[in-house]
């Protein structure tokens, strides 16, 4: 059974764009290959405070993570202190503001764009800060990462779906545009991670509104993907909706690593996805 695991979150991509856009996923999902569900992502919906939901698995209330504005780094456990405690090697190509909340704030854009620091949460990064920067670079930039270090855990963030949500709004071409160009490239690279051994996880942060905003409650806003590629889980297609809370415990699931103990355990939903493996 693989425990190495590699994480894609693609920022702003609600939960109905990416069905009825990534026909690849949908297919691993339709043929048994992946399982497919929904999020809903904590509150508020941004990225700042959903990035430090996914990686520590606390609320926004407890971490002090509120805003896009606080940027000053993490007190809490994240995905990257506990892989590295665990004796596992872990890497990002990620958008700057992981970077500050997990190994310095500010970012320093001559300083910390190539990261190796074996005593820091991350071990390995590689960081971008123009949301523009293009997701074919950005998940190159991944698996260059993964062929270099050759990480236990690897997370790829990606931006240009949620640039585009902004500036065009979530029906526009150019959002669909962005979202089968992720699907491209996970078409590409998936067949790859999975010969050399890796669980893959894709999800998003939180969805985007009719208004090309997002940061309230509406579902268009909350409701994100996740397809799991495990030998760990009960493949296919599931109508259940789990709290953006149990990502982290999840994917400590699929690591074979505690959790951090301020990580809620398992919902009785999430536990279903694995307990028949």
């Amino acid at each position: 059974m693989s425990t190495k695991l590699i994480v894609v979150v693609v920022d702003g991509m609600r939960y109905d764009s990416a069905i009825e856009n990534l026909g690849y996923m949908e297919h691993l999902a339709a043929s048994g290959q992946a399982a497919r569900c929904r999020v809903k992502s904590e509150l508020p919906s941004l990225s700042r405070p959903l990035y430090e939901v996914l990686l520590t698995g606390t609320p926004s209330s407890y971490n002090g993570i509120a805003s896009n504005g606080a940027v000053r780094l993490s007190q809490q456990k994240s995905l990257f202190h506990l892989t590295k405690e665990h004796g596992l090697v872990n890497a990002t190509a990620s958008y700057y503001w992981v970077s500050e909340l997990y190994n310095r704030a500010p970012f320093h854009f001559l300083e910390d764009r190539d990261q190796h620091h074996q005593e820091k949460p991350i071990q390995h990064g590689r960081f971008y800060w123009e949301d523009h920067y293009p997701d074919s670079h950005l998940f190159l930039d991944g698996e260059s990462l993964r062929r270099e270090v050759h990480p236990d855990f690897l997370y790829i963030h990606s931006m240009n779906v949620d640039d585009d949500g902004h500036k065009f709004g979530p029906n526009s071409t150019e959002y669909r545009q962005k979202i089968l160009t992720v699907d491209n490239l996970l078409s590409e690279l998936i067949p790859l991670w999975k010969k050399e051994g890796y669980q893959i996880v894709v999800t998003s942060d939180h969805g985007m509104s009719e208004w090309r905003l997002h940061g309230g409650t509406t579902d268009e806003e909350r409701l994100v993907p996740l397809y799991v590629i495990s030998d760990q889980v009960e493949t296919g297609i599931h109508d259940i909706t789990l709290p953006q809370l149990a990502f982290a415990p999840l994917m400590c699931k699929l690591l074979n690593i505690s959790t951090s103990e301020k990580m809620i355990p398992l919902p009785q939903q999430a536990a279903a996805l694995v307990s028949g493996r």
